[in-house]
């Protein structure tokens, strides 16, 4: 174990015996000869006590020196030692959210069982809700991304950087020859293309560390291998060591790797859509009066054939750039021929924007745009590659909030058997000084909710569940409503 959680058990248990046995830090001094300062210290496991003062200790305390440094915790701490002995503190990186680690050691030390019971509850919330490290290390980066409004100005100006050293003009469309020379005679990479097997097919990507082999499945689109290769660019560029090693990925086995994917995909999207060229156009389509899907579809047809590069890069820069942080982006995936939508990306720049991902698999309210359009793509796919819809969703059971939704649907590019629909969403209250065809009378107004069984409106037609938790929570309204009323009367 780490030196630091050594000294911190210790204190616990020795904190704990003292407490247990009734005695005050005072008392103890007085009792084993030791100050009470020394005392506090080894308390909040900042100091661990030599052999000599260990056995005074277990004398003055009356148990034996075996249990004094045994690492064992009693039941009651016991989720405590056990989260202190994992991983777990070292693999987040807490100091991206400006916590150190002798923080968190200090609140244990101070709080023992409250934080015990805090750490409990968490792991009950999490068996409750099937709550898997995945998600757990996901939720971090997303809480990062959004502490920081999904802006990082240090990748943005190493993309330009990046730009300015391999003398790329920012006009200019970076190409694949151009990454693909760049990662053979700069950083040495060999790269193969090749049909990947059955068991790999979903994969657009392998890296092998060893001799810096790139393999690129011959299935990939000329957008994946872009992406591929201007994210391989980034984990170089960036000087990133902690890495995943497929595209799509497959497994982490660290935070760092996770977070460090993350930048890397952040440089591909700035070097693939310049910031000065994209906020340009963005202020283009933004200047209009009346919303025109083709204009919006031109655009991403300038950059990319990929909606999703193409929201995910947006949300980098409203922001920074247009002022609006009430926003959100989701994934939907969904399985051709059925009623089954899964929600398998999201961000959102405002804690309080929905919807969110729910692990308790009810169904997603089918008035969103992002469903909507899916179901009109299943019917056009053949002909269609792409097709895009919008929205002004209004949450009446949310605070009346109000927001503006475009949503792209595509087949998913991994599993022809799938679509897909991306979606971003801008608060209208937020967004209405900037974005001037939020004004447009045409665009169409629909009243949505977060999942059916949440939902208590009435007479919906899309409705694919019944609304048990909604009447749940009415239910108890009432109960309540009329206790208050019985216990207030005469």
């Amino acid at each position: 174990m780490e030196e630091e959680y050594v000294k911190l058990i210790f204190g616990l248990k020795l904190r704990q015996i003292r407490t247990d046995k009734g005695l005050s830090l005072f008392q103890l001094g007085k009792i084993s000869g030791l100050s009470k300062s020394y005392l506090n210290e080894i308390e909040k496991g900042k100091k661990y006590p030599k052999t000599d003062k260990i056995i005074l200790l277990a004398e003055s305390l009356e148990v034996s020196y075996e249990d004094l440094v045994s690492l064992k915790l009693d039941k009651n701490l016991a989720p405590i030692s056990g989260i202190l002995q994992s991983k777990l503190l070292k693999e987040i990186p807490f100091e991206l959210f400006g916590i150190e680690e002798r923080d968190l050691i200090e609140i244990i030390s101070n709080a023992p069982s409250k934080v015990n019971a805090f750490i409990s509850t968490m792991i009950e919330i999490g068996n409750n809700y099937n709550l898997t490290r995945e998600s757990f290390f996901l939720a971090a980066l997303r809480s990062y991304q959004e502490a920081n409004d999904n802006y990082f100005p240090e990748i943005e100006a190493a993309a330009k950087n990046f730009m300015k050293a391999y003398l790329i003009d920012e006009k200019d469309e970076i190409n694949e020859d151009w990454m693909l020379e760049i990662l053979k005679e700069e950083f040495g990479y060999q790269i193969i293309f090749e049909d990947f097997s059955s068991e790999l097919q979903t994969l657009r990507s392998i890296y092998k560390p060893k001799n810096k082999e790139l393999y690129i499945n011959n299935s990939a689109d000329l957008n994946q291998i872009r992406f591929i290769l201007a994210k391989e660019l980034g984990y170089n560029y960036l000087k990133l060591e902690e890495r995943l090693l497929t595209f799509s990925w497959a497994k982490f086995e660290s935070f760092d790797q996770l977070l460090n994917n993350f930048y890397a995909s952040y440089f591909a999207g700035a070097i693939l859509l310049p910031e000065e060229n994209l906020v340009r156009d963005m202020n283009r389509m933004f200047d209009i009066n009346r919303f025109n899907p083709e204009i919006f579809e031109n655009v991403m047809r300038k950059y990319t054939e990929s909606p999703e590069t193409i929201y995910q890069r947006m949300t980098n820069l409203f922001a920074k750039h247009f002022k609006i942080n009430d926003l959100f982006f989701l994934r939907l995936s969904y399985k051709v021929g059925t009623d089954s939508y899964k929600l398998t990306k999201e961000l959102h720049l405002n804690q309080h924007q929905s919807p969110h991902a729910n692990e308790s698999d009810e169904h997603y309210c089918r008035r969103w745009v992002s469903v909507r359009v899916l179901q009109d793509f299943e019917k056009v796919k053949d002909e269609k590659s792409h097709l895009l819809d919008a929205q002004i969703s209004v949450y009446p059971f949310q605070n009346q909030n109000e927001y503006f939704v475009i949503s792209s649907a595509t087949v998913d590019p991994f599993n022809s058997d799938l679509l897909r629909s991306v979606t971003l969403g801008v608060k209208l209250e937020a967004a209405q000084k900037k974005i001037k065809f939020l004004k447009d009378p045409k665009i169409p107004v629909k009243k949505v909710a977060v999942t059916c069984e949440n939902c208590g409106m009435e007479n919906c037609s899309e409705r694919a569940a019944h609304p048990k938790r909604y009447l749940k929570k009415l239910q108890n309204q009432q109960l309540n409503e009329a206790i208050d009323a019985f216990i207030g009367s005469n």
